[in-house]
């Protein structure tokens, strides 16, 4: 155990912990250069596009120190955005140590700060890397300053690195030998392992993701899953060394994968502890903290037939995404589906992203909420995280909603832009704090449901892609919430209705008014589109009736002979209407639930 190294790499976003981990890969030998390619631990498509880290990737690797030692690096990479910390946090329960990334450009920003009190929560070593030290406007003095007051670390220890051009990556491998601990366990005691993470093979069933803390894992002996209670054999175990390599055993302090024929998604919990059916532990891990969801939003699939088959991929994506929940719904409009909590938009996105490219499913999502208090005046408390389950505006004596804590880092020049854009979103106590020469920290306090929107993509348009955003939540306050609601045809769209502050109530309602008006293909009669609150309309939008000439046959003459073929197909088109009933088209529910941000 003298000889393992458990250790991750945190940052925040685009501060290069994938090119660093693909460094210390090719360092190590792990992967010949016919084989390597850039960001190797990011396995999937959606991953590689857009250039983020989604999934904590783990890969085992050898490494011969200076003084001639030979040492097993177990390292873990971890995402960078606020809306995967439910990764980071189950990486760093694997762990001794981590590599606290810093760019040398950007310095310290909102989410360096995020992971680093997540690390000192698990009580981790934490080696502190400034990263890019090749850039023009890399000011290696300016970012050891904030280290040491930002983050209460020693900047005389801080590795200097260019993971991009394979500078100081010598320094990094010697530091994680000296500096990080080895792991600590007991080799004779029952096992103990964590499972971490999990992954479905269509060959081979359930893949877990361990980390033994005491005892070993064996091929061939009988397991047991402490959460479930459920005894299984393990058919193979091994170490990840970016292809399954299997070794017959997995000894204490390693990091490692086990395959024990787990058919059925049900039978895994990520968390859980595994040990041994003849000799099990006393207690179980402490496990992870549930993560909770934020935004929600209903999830049905374009074709009723599919229903099916979204059940079953979303059994899957939850085995791979432990923060992914939901419950059945079901809508008139739209048939049954889902309603799904995330932990962000950005997580929303990756989620309806997977079912559409993993599991070939064509879906419909409906606009995302928060979770609101609602208080009603016979006293009774309801927490509601869907508008169809709203109650009659009368009912109701009070509504809170969620508030966050907005950290936002940004040079100087745009503090008053940023400022503004606080005061739109309903922020609250917005004050600011100088971090270092040009770099300001903007603290507000502001509904969760005001970010939710398009809040992350202004602050970059006003910062210049400079600013950076990091969240805590705060507490539930009182508020101002009405639901409105979509008229067609003077019919209520239940799959349109949403939960909005009464300030924005009126130019959200338009918002669907126009968009329904320009997808709505036309009629033989006037189509009127409302925007309603209880029984007052705030928005309205008319689709115009299919209208024949029926004067063309009408040369000159009087002009009551115009009037009156006029009136006779007026009548007509009004008997239309009494009988006629508005299509919907799948079209108008697409453009109508992209979110203002699409728009």
């Amino acid at each position: 155990m003298e000889h393992i190294r458990n250790f991750c790499i945190i940052a925040h976003i685009d501060h290069g912990k994938s090119t660093l981990a693909d460094r210390l890969i090719q360092a190590c030998g792990a992967v010949d250069d016919r084989k390597f390619r850039d960001q190797i631990l990011d396995s999937m498509d959606i991953e590689r596009e857009r250039g983020i880290t989604i999934k904590s990737n783990t890969v085992t690797l050898e490494y011969t120190a200076a003084d001639g030692e030979a040492y097993q690096l177990n390292l873990i990479d971890t995402p960078g955005h606020v809306d995967f910390s439910h990764e980071v946090r189950r990486s760093l329960m694997s762990c001794e140590g981590a590599l606290l990334l810093v760019d040398a450009s950007q310095g310290v920003e909102a989410q360096t700060v995020a992971n680093l009190y997540l690390a000192m929560e698990y009580e981790l070593e934490l080696v502190p890397v400034i990263n890019k030290i090749d850039l023009p406007a890399a000011d290696i003095d300016r970012v050891s300053e904030e280290i040491d007051a930002d983050l209460g670390l020693d900047p005389f220890e801080a590795i200097q690195c260019s993971a991009k051009n394979n500078i100081g990556i010598d320094g990094v491998l010697e530091a994680i030998v000296e500096k990080l601990p080895p792991p600590s366990g007991d080799p004779e005691a029952p096992l103990k392992a964590l499972v971490f993470d999990a992954q479905y093979d269509k060959y081979r069933g359930v893949v877990m993701l361990v980390r033994v803390q005491d005892g070993v894992i064996r091929k061939g002996e009988s397991i047991r899953l402490m959460y479930t209670g459920a005894d299984h054999v393990v058919e193979e175990v091994g170490y990840l060394k970016l292809e399954k390599v299997a070794t017959g055993t997995l000894e204490t302090g390693s990091v490692g994968y086990v395959i024990a024929g787990i058919k059925t998604i049900q039978d895994i919990n990520i968390g859980d502890t595994m040990t041994e059916t003849e000799r099990p532990a006393k207690e179980p891990i402490p496990g992870y903290r549930e993560a909770k969801p934020v935004v929600y939003s209903s999830i049905y699939p374009m074709s009723s037939e599919d229903y099916g088959d979204l059940t079953k991929a979303l059994d899957k994506l939850k085995l791979n995404d432990a923060a992914l929940t939901f419950t059945k719904v079901s809508s008139a409009a739209l048939g049954f589906g889902f309603r799904c909590g995330f932990l962000g938009l950005l997580h929303l996105d990756i989620v309806q992203e997977r079912l559409e490219r993993e599991f070939g499913m064509s879906l419909l999502l409906s606009a995302p909420t928060v979770q609101y208090d609602v208080t009603l005046t016979n006293g009774e408390e309801v927490v509601v995280d869907n508008p169809s389950f709203f109650p009659d505006a009368g009912d109701v004596e009070r509504v809170e909603e969620p508030y966050i804590k907005a950290s936002i880092m940004i040079p100087e020049k745009f503090l008053g832009a940023v400022m503004e854009l606080c005061r739109e979103q309903r922020g609250e106590k917005t004050q600011f704090d100088y971090l270092a020469v040009g770099r300001v920290e903007v603290t507000s306090e502001m509904p969760l449901a005001e970010v939710l929107f398009d809040f992350y993509d202004r602050l970059k348009t006003v910062t210049r892609g400079y600013g950076s955003f990091d969240y805590d939540a705060l507490d539930y306050r009182a508020t101002d919430i009405v639901k409105v609601d979509i008229m067609v045809n003077k019919e209520r769209v239940d799959a349109l209705s949403q939960l909005v502050h009464r300030e924005k109530a009126r130019s959200r309602a338009m918002h669907y008014c126009d968009k329904l008006s320009s997808t709505i293909p036309k009629h033989q009669f006037k189509i009127p589109i409302q925007g309603t609150i209880g029984g007052t309309i705030i928005a309205r939008k008319t689709i115009n009736a299919f209208r024949k000439d029926v004067t063309a046959k009408c040369y000159g003459g009087d002009i009551t002979r115009k009037r009156k073929l006029l009136e006779k197909q007026k009548k007509g088109k009004q008997k239309m209407k009494m009988v006629g009933s508005v299509e919907i088209p799948q079209e108008a529910f697409i453009a109508v639930l992209k979110t203002e941000k699409e728009k």
